[in-house]
């Protein structure tokens, strides 16, 4: 592992909570990630499947999770199926679990090779009435690549068409958007790597340097402290902050103009998520720091607007409201404007035109039922922006904020926000 071991104690708890919410007489069944193909004989690196990750912090392929609470053998109420090792593989992949290893790391005692999950399964099956089946349940997701559950769901159902199948995914969505404090203190460590990489970086920015030469600036103090990208970095100078997701970093810095990092750090499979906006000569212009602190007065605004018992969809009418009114003190737009506009297309949007944050954890759009209301525990990114296209400019800003009753917690509030915070970090380098 590149991050310090986790207590086992997180896992058994998580593990804890999804069983109290299963039906009677359930088995929950939960599958590793595919290592996915490229091309040729290539492969990716195995990405985490977050659930099974947050139920066991095992991140290893062919892993599978059995839950049966209820079952009349003790021994078959936690069961955890690994991917048996050989010589073969130790010399050409390195080292798998063992089953010593899997149950020091996972709290789970019953610890058997995969090859076993077949007899353990039809016993199981048999024994119980209701089973629970995870998939990827995101809105925003949209994918044609058959998974290792899809693959799984279709085999069982198959064979066991009598059975009561249920949703996993929407017990964890639950579950997982509220964290627990072991859980917060990761989401730190993401936060703090984040902090290293953005105040490195800050101190090297200057004209005729290359976004991709900032890019790799980030990726080195993210892989020394035992981390790496929690997404696809945007590095965007000038008019290329105008684009939302722009990843090809492929630009020069260009003196006058701003710079947009939207850059986290992820630890131990948790993920930061920060957007900086940075002038490339260590100066704002006075138009610039206009656009500047507007967006900062939005931010400040919404972070204190995250309060429990509040839904999402009015938080962000709340961002939409404050981002309107700083767009008619800019000049960009007139109460004429707004007064007239086509209610299903806002003036706004011109300059706006996405969300106003996200729950955030073990993945970066984490999930979550946003049509609940916000709860102490949930962990949201707070990113207010306004993009002006016709003046090659935008400024976007990003903190993770802990939602707590008593006053939230920026999990950022090291990192420079104010305008002369960003110019005294960047004059640094001199």
């Amino acid at each position: 592992m590149r991050h310090a071991p986790i207590d086992p104690a997180l896992f058994v708890q998580n593990r804890t909570r999804l069983t109290r919410l299963l039906l009677p007489g359930s088995l929950a069944i939960v599958n590793s990630n595919d290592i996915l193909p490229t091309n040729a004989d290539g492969s990716l690196r195995l990405v985490a499947n977050s659930d099974l990750f947050w139920l066991t912090g095992v991140n290893q392929e062919e892993t599978v999770l059995l839950l049966f609470p209820d079952a009349d053998d003790p021994k078959h109420r936690e069961m955890l199926f690994l991917r048996e090792t050989s010589e073969l593989i130790a010399i050409w992949e390195g080292h798998k679990l063992t089953r010593e290893e899997a149950r020091k790391r996972t709290g789970i005692q019953e610890v058997h090779w995969v090859s076993e999950l077949p007899g353990f399964l039809r016993r199981l099956m048999c024994e119980a009435e209701h089973v629970y089946l995870n998939t990827n349940e995101h809105k925003r997701s949209v994918s044609e690549v058959e998974t290792r559950d899809d693959r799984f769901i279709k085999q069982l159902q198959a064979q066991y068409p009598l059975h009561s199948y249920q949703r996993l995914a929407r017990l964890l969505h639950m579950l997982r958007v509220t964290k627990l404090p072991a859980e917060v203190e990761l989401l730190q460590k993401a936060c703090d790597l984040t902090q290293r990489g953005f105040e490195r970086v800050a101190r090297k920015v200057k004209p005729g340097i290359s976004e991709l030469e900032l890019e790799a600036e980030f990726i080195h103090e993210f892989t020394r402290g035992g981390g790496g990208f929690a997404y696809t970095p945007i590095i965007a100078s000038g008019a290329n902050a105008c684009v939302l997701h722009y990843i090809e970093n492929d630009q020069v810095c260009k003196n006058g103009d701003l710079l947009l990092l939207d850059v986290g750090a992820n630890y131990a499979n948790y993920n930061a998520d920060l957007t900086r906006t940075i002038p490339v000569n260590g100066r704002f212009t006075r138009r610039q720091r206009q656009v500047y602190n507007a967006v900062l007065r939005v931010l400040k605004s919404q972070t204190d607007g995250l309060v429990p018992g509040k839904k999402w969809s009015q938080w962000q009418k709340e961002c939409e409201a404050s981002i309107e009114k700083e767009l008619v003190d800019l000049g960009l737009l007139t109460t004429r404007e707004i007064r007239k506009q086509d209610p299903a297309k806002p003036a706004y949007r011109k300059y706006f035109m996405h969300g106003c944050g996200h729950p955030l954890g073990l993945d970066v759009h984490d999930v979550g039922l946003l049509s609940r209301p916000f709860e102490e525990g949930w962990v949201m990114t707070v990113e207010p922006a306004i993009y002006i296209r016709e003046e090659g400019l935008a400024v976007r800003l990003e903190d993770d904020i802990l939602i707590r009753r008593d006053g939230n917690v920026n999990l950022m509030a090291d990192i420079p926000l104010e305008a002369d915070d960003i110019e005294a970090l960047m004059a640094r380098r001199r």
